[in-house]
């Protein structure tokens, strides 16, 4: 009894982790966007731990493989989706798009369609095993999280447009396949040589949700999209 208690510890996290992303949906659509933010950050909580008392326990298994994919894609791929979906019938439309209204919404679901594609990739690309390609569905969700509940003035203003954000789904869709080496932040010491990439990173980070408040995660997520290019093209 015990040992089948030990065995599903791991999945019973990753199940939180799919709850938590189903609620994230559920007040994204309801433009509740700082509780969806929230049930988005419980999820990658629950998405950290999951793997690692996996690790901890021995305990880890092909079900459990499949399920944290399946979590992820719901907290990381519609969670965002849902809450590009309910932004897309706040913003602006110049007169010339306002034909496509009744429609752009749905190109926001591009979101969860592409982290589906971005967790195949990984769970059958054995080159991720230190670092990724393309970008992780965790960083792209926190993303959207935070700059809809950070930046949703500006976003509904005049100043913003439909096609902007279309466009914006458009990219973040791309990158998350895209094939871009992106560092981890994974350290195997604490010396500046072997992690330099990451404590520089983190330092910059570090202002930057401090200046942009709500929307630093976002501001965070671009700046480890520009370091990954950066590192990416010294390295060639």
């Amino acid at each position: 009894m015990a040992n089948a208690i030990i065995r599903n510890i791991p999945n019973t996290i990753t199940s939180c982790n799919l709850l938590c992303g189903c609620i994230a949906t559920w007040w994204a659509f309801q433009n509740a966007y700082e509780y969806a933010l929230l049930f988005i950050v419980l999820g990658a909580v629950f998405d950290f731990f999951d793997g690692m008392t996996a690790r901890l326990l021995h305990v880890s298994s092909p079900i459990g493989k499949e399920l944290d994919s399946l979590a992820d894609d719901i907290t990381f791929g519609l969670a965002p989706a849902a809450t590009a979906f309910s932004l897309f019938k706040e913003v602006h439309y110049p007169e010339w798009l306002s034909g496509l209204s009744g429609v752009m919404p749905y190109t926001a679901f591009l979101i969860a369609v592409f982290s589906a594609l971005r967790l195949a990739k990984f769970n059958l690309d054995e080159r991720q095993t230190s670092s990724f390609i393309g970008l992780p569905t965790p960083a792209n969700a926190l993303f959207w999280g935070s700059l809809v509940v950070g930046s949703h003035g500006f976003l509904t203003s005049e100043s913003f447009n439909a096609l902007y954000l279309f466009i914006l789904v458009i990219v973040m869709s791309l990158l998350l396949v895209a094939e871009l080496p992106m560092f981890s932040l994974k350290f195997k010491d604490l010396s500046w040589a072997h992690n330099k990439v990451s404590y520089i990173f983190l330092i910059v980070s570090i202002p930057l949700l401090v200046i942009f408040r709500m929307s630093g995660f976002a501001a965070v997520i671009v700046w480890y999209i520009v370091l990954s290019l950066i590192t990416c093209k010294s390295k060639k």
